[in-house]
C-alpha cells in the first residue's frame, strides 16, 4: 500500500506540468504509434534508447495522450524494482553463512530493509514519479542478477537464458546500462582465485565444462537480444555517444591535468552523497538533502566495511563490485555532484548494503543484551525496525508531497505553463482563421534545428493552427509572416506570453508584438493565469514583413564595452524620420529599433530605459528592458564582440499634454542599476528624438 501511494497516488498532475525529458518520450512514443520503430531515437535532445518509448506507446494507447500515460511506466518500473531488490536480496542473503548454512531470518530482514529504504528514498521516489527512462536500469538489473543467482545455483537454464535476454534489453533502458557487461565480467574475473585455491585439479575441469556451457548461452542469449541496438551503436558511434561526449570528464576539449581534477571532485562529491551531500536538482531531490540521512549513512558504510572485510564471500563480492561500477557513469560525467538519476544503477546496492550494515548493527546489539541477561530488551530492538522504517515512510510522503511538490521551483522546472496551455487549447473548440504564436524561448538549439517544446508536441490534440516560434530563427520575422499566409481566411492571430519567471523567452514576446503591432491590429488580451493571450487582426499580409526600411546611423560609445550603432523609429508601416521633430496625432504609438555592439568577453548585463521627458525635464514615460540577444543570452554572457538589435514598441500616454518632449535613452547595469555613460560626454542620458503634441491631438 505504501508503494502504491508514494508511487502512484495523484501521479498525473503532482509533480504539475511535465519534465522536457519526459516530452521526448511521449513524442518518441507518438513515433512508435505511427508506426515508425526504431531501437534508438536520435533526434531529441542528443538521442534516448528505445524501451521507454515503446513503454509509454503502450500506456497512450490505453490511457490517451496525457501526463498519467507518460509517467506510469516509470512508475510501474520504480515500484518493479522494490520487489525486484526485495527478491534479490532475499536470494543473496539467505545462505551466508560459511558452508552456506541456511540464514532466512537474516535474507529476510536485508531483503525487507533494503527493499524498504529503497522504497523510502525521497530522491529516487521523486525520479519514480517522472517519466525518465534511468528507472528501467535497477529493475531490469536486479531481475538479471536474481534470475542469474538462482540459475546458476540450481544450474537452471531457463533461469540463466531469461537473466540473459533481460541483460540484453539492459541496453535498450539507459546509457549507463553499458557499464552491466562490465560488472558482470568482473565479477565472474573474482572467482578465479577462489576456484584455483579451492578445487582439484580433475573436479576443477569438470566444474569448468559446466561453467563454460552456461557462460556461452548467458552471452548468446544476451548478444542476440542486444544485437540491434549494439549494431545501431557500431555503425553510428557518433549519433549514439553525442550527449555522453559532452560531459565526459576525459573530452578532448580538456587538459589531462584538468580533467583529473574533475574527477577526483566527482568521486568525493559522490561518496559523500551518501550521508553529507545533497543533488542540487530540483528534479531529483529537494536540494541540498544527501540521498542518505544519517541513520542511513552509518548504516550504509557499516555495510560497505563488512562487505570489505568479507569480500571472499561472492555476495559481499557482487554488492561492492555493483556500487564501484555503476557509480561510474556518475563519476565520469562532468555535471551536477553528486547526480542522483546518474547514480540510478548502484541504488539496489546502496540499499542493500545498507541493509546489511542493519543486520550487522541489530546482531551485534542483540548479543550484548542476551550477555547482560536481557533478552526481552533484544527482540524489542527488533520489533522497533517496521516502526522506523513507518517514520521513515511518512516523513518521505510529507517532504514529497507538503514540501518538494508545491514548491516554486518545481512548477518553473516541470514547465506547467506548457501543460496548461494544452489542456487550455485542448478544450477549445475549433477556430477556424486563428492561429496560436506560442514562444518556445526554453529551446536553446541550434539554428538549423526545429524550435519545438516535446511537451506539447505530445500532449496538443487540438485542430485550431498553432505555431511555435523561436527569435534564433533565420529570418525570424519573414517566417512568422509565410506561418501567418498558410492559414487559410486568417482573421485572428492569437499570441500567447508566459510568466517570465517560469518560462525563459527573453524578448521573444518583445519582438512578435513590435511585429503584430506594425502588421495588425492589437484587440484585446485574455488571461488564463498561468499565461495570456494577446489577440490581433486586420493583419496585413500585402507587403514584405520588414522591422524597418534602414537605420539611422547614430554612434554612441559607452564606457561599459557596449555601443549604439543606429536606431530607427516609426508608426505602424511607415518610418519616421528623425531629422526634424516628429509630430504625433491622436495615434501614441511608437516602434523603435536599436542596434548594438558588444566589446569581446563583456561580462556586465545591460538593460535600457527609453524615457519621455516634457519641457521642464520630468520624466511622463519610461519603458525598460533587458537587452537579449537573439539566442537568449544576456550581454554579460560572454564571448566575441557581437552585433544584435532591440525591438520595442512604446505605448505612449494617450492623454499628453500639447507641447515639445524628448526621448531619451539610459543603457544601465541591470543587476547594479548604475547607468554607463557616453564616451567624452560622460552623460548616461541621450537624446533620440523630438515628439511634438498638439492642442487637440
Amino acid at each position: 500500500m505504501a508503494i502504491v501511494i508514494l508511487r502512484f497516488y495523484r501521479l498525473g498532475d503532482i509533480p504539475p506540468g511535465a519534465l522536457h525529458d519526459e516530452g521526448i518520450h511521449g513524442v518518441n512514443a507518438m513515433q512508435v504509434l505511427r508506426g515508425e520503430y526504431a531501437v534508438f531515437f536520435p533526434k531529441k535532445d542528443a538521442g534516448h534508447e528505445g524501451l521507454m518509448a515503446y513503454a509509454v506507446a503502450l500506456a497512450t494507447k490505453l490511457l490517451g495522450r496525457n501526463v498519467l500515460a507518460l509517467r506510469l511506466p516509470a512508475a510501474v518500473a520504480s515500484s518493479g524494482c522494490i520487489f525486484a531488490v526485495f527478491g534479490l536480496g532475499w536470494l543473496l542473503f539467505r545462505e551466508t553463512e560459511p558452508g552456506g548454512r541456511p540464514t532466512p531470518w537474516r535474507g529476510a530482514f536485508v531483503a525487507g530493509v533494503g527493499a524498504s529504504l529503497l522504497a523510502f528514498s525521497l530522491g529516487y521516489m521523486i525520479i519514480g514519479r517522472t517519466a525518465f527512462r534511468a528507472n528501467l536500469l535497477p529493475l531490469f538489473l536486479s531481475v538479471v542478477l536474481a534470475l542469474l543467482w538462482w540459475g546458476w545455483r540450481k544450474r537452471s537454464m531457463w533461469s540463466i537464458a531469461l537473466a540473459a535476454a533481460c541483460a540484453g534489453l539492459l541496453h535498450y533502458t539507459y546509457l549507463a546500462a553499458h557499464f552491466v557487461p562490465i560488472l558482470l565480467l568482473l565479477f565472474g574475473l573474482s572467482f578465479l582465485p577462489v576456484f584455483r585455491s579451492e578445487v582439484t585439479k580433475q573436479a576443477g575441469e569438470r566444474f569448468l565444462s559446466g561453467q563454460i556451457v552456461r557462460i556461452c548461452l548467458f552471452v548468446g542469449v544476451a548478444s542476440l537480444v542486444a544485437a540491434p541496438i549494439l549494431t545501431y551503436m557500431a555503425l553510428n558511434p557518433d549519433e549514439f555517444f553525442s550527449r555522453t561526449s559532452k560531459v565526459f570528464v576525459f573530452h578532448s576539449s580538456r587538459s589531462l591535468g584538468e580533467a583529473i581534477g574533475i574527477l577526483f571532485l566527482n568521486i568525493g562529491g559522490h561518496l559523500l552523497a551518501f550521508g553529507f551531500l545533497g543533488d542540487s536538482y530540483w528534479w531529483q531531490n529537494l536540494p541540498g538533502r544527501p540521498l542518505l540521512n544519517a541513520a542511513e549513512a552509518i548504516i550504509f558504510w557499516l555495510g560497505v566495511v563488512t562487505a570489505i572485510l568479507r569480500w571472499r564471500h561472492p555476495v559481499y563480492r557482487l554488492l561492492l563490485l555493483w556500487l564501484v561500477v555503476l557509480l561510474l557513469p556518475a563519476m565520469l560525467s562532468r555535471d551536477n555532484v553528486p547526480h542522483t538519476l546518474r547514480m540510478i544503477g548502484a541504488a539496489p546496492a546502496v540499499y542493500l548494503l545498507a541493509a546489511s550494515g542493519a543486520w550487522e548493527t541489530l546482531d551485534f546489539l542483540k548479543a550484548q543484551l542476551k550477555r547482560r541477561g536481557a533478552s526481552w530488551a533484544a527482540g524489542s530492538v527488533v520489533a522497533m525496525v517496521p516502526l522506523l522504517l513507518l517514520i521513515k515512510g511518512w516523513s518521505t510522503h510529507r517532504l514529497y508531497f507538503q514540501e518538494w511538490a508545491p514548491a516554486r521551483q518545481i512548477y518553473e522546472a516541470y514547465e506547467a505553463e506548457w501543460t496548461d496551455l494544452t489542456q487550455a487549447l485542448n478544450e477549445l473548440p475549433h477556430e477556424a482563421g486563428t492561429i496560436y504564436l506560442i514562444p518556445d524561448g526554453q529551446r536553446q538549439q541550434p539554428l538549423t534545428r526545429d524550435f519545438r517544446t516535446h511537451t506539447f508536441d505530445y500532449l496538443f490534440e487540438g485542430e485550431t493552427a498553432t505555431f511555435l516560434f523561436h527569435t534564433a530563427m533565420p529570418n525570424f520575422e519573414q517566417v512568422i509572416e509565410t506561418r501567418l499566409a498558410s492559414v487559410q481566411n486568417l482573421s485572428m492571430v492569437k499570441v500567447v506570453e508566459w510568466d517570465l519567471e517560469a518560462v525563459w523567452t527573453g524578448d521573444e514576446q518583445e519582438r512578435i508584438d513590435f511585429l503584430l503591432g506594425k502588421y495588425g491590429r492589437y484587440v484585446k488580451t485574455a488571461d488564463f493565469g498561468s499565461f495570456l493571450v494577446h489577440w490581433y487582426t486586420d493583419i496585413s499580409l500585402d507587403s514584405p514583413w520588414i522591422p524597418y526600411d534602414k537605420l539611422e546611423p547614430l554612434t554612441v560609445v559607452y564606457d561599459g564595452g557596449i555601443e549604439l550603432l543606429g536606431v530607427a523609429l516609426g508608426q505602424g508601416h511607415n518610418q519616421l524620420s528623425l531629422d526634424a521633430p516628429i509630430r504625433l496625432g491622436k495615434e501614441k504609438k511608437l516602434w523603435t529599433v536599436l542596434r548594438w555592439q558588444t566589446a569581446t568577453e563583456l561580462s556586465v548585463d545591460y538593460s535600457v530605459s527609453l524615457r519621455l521627458k516634457d519641457a521642464n525635464g520630468s520624466d511622463v514615460y519610461s519603458k525598460d528592458l533587458i537587452l537579449w540577444k537573439p539566442d537568449h543570452t544576456v550581454t554579460g554572457h560572454g564571448g566575441p564582440a557581437e552585433q544584435f538589435e532591440t525591438w520595442m514598441n512604446l505605448d505612449l500616454p494617450s492623454d499628453l499634454l500639447p507641447g515639445e518632449y524628448d526621448l531619451i535613452l539610459v543603457v544601465y547595469d541591470s543587476n547594479t542599476l548604475k547607468p554607463t555613460v557616453e564616451m567624452s560626454v560622460w552623460k548616461p542620458e541621450r537624446s533620440l528624438a523630438r515628439l511634438q503634441v498638439g492642442a487637440g491631438q
